[in-house]
């Protein structure tokens, strides 16, 4: 299993990065209904919503942006080196927002089939 070192390198640089932006954002990891509202607009958030954050001249609305580009690179990370049968995972902060957007995923799946 050591060949697959670079899922446990990659979580530990995803995790800081979506660490930093949290603090630039004001996040507070533990609360749950704060995470799955930034899951629900990280989830639902278009690309040229994405663009859009990302070009803002705000630090705050770029933060934003910057954070849910950098969670679907978790999520990548996370479904593939599941694929390879390695469970990977970062910090606190990887795991508040990862939970979060798991469930505002199903919830979002579930609803979609109404």
């Amino acid at each position: 299993m050591s060949g697959f070192g670079h899922f446990a390198r990659t979580a530990l640089e995803l995790e800081r990065e979506i660490f930093k932006r949290g603090l630039l954002i004001g996040l507070d990891w533990q609360d749950p209904a704060t995470m799955r509202a930034l899951a629900h607009e990280a989830l639902t958030c278009t690309t040229d919503c994405r663009l859009g954050l990302l070009r803002n001249h705000d630090a705050k609305a770029r933060g934003r942006g910057e954070l849910f580009a950098l969670s679907e690179m978790m999520l990548d990370t996370m479904r593939q080196s599941a694929q390879v049968g390695v469970h990977t995972q970062g910090g606190p902060a990887w795991k508040a927002f990862g939970r979060a957007l798991y469930e505002e995923s199903a919830r979002l799946g579930a609803g979609s089939s109404n």
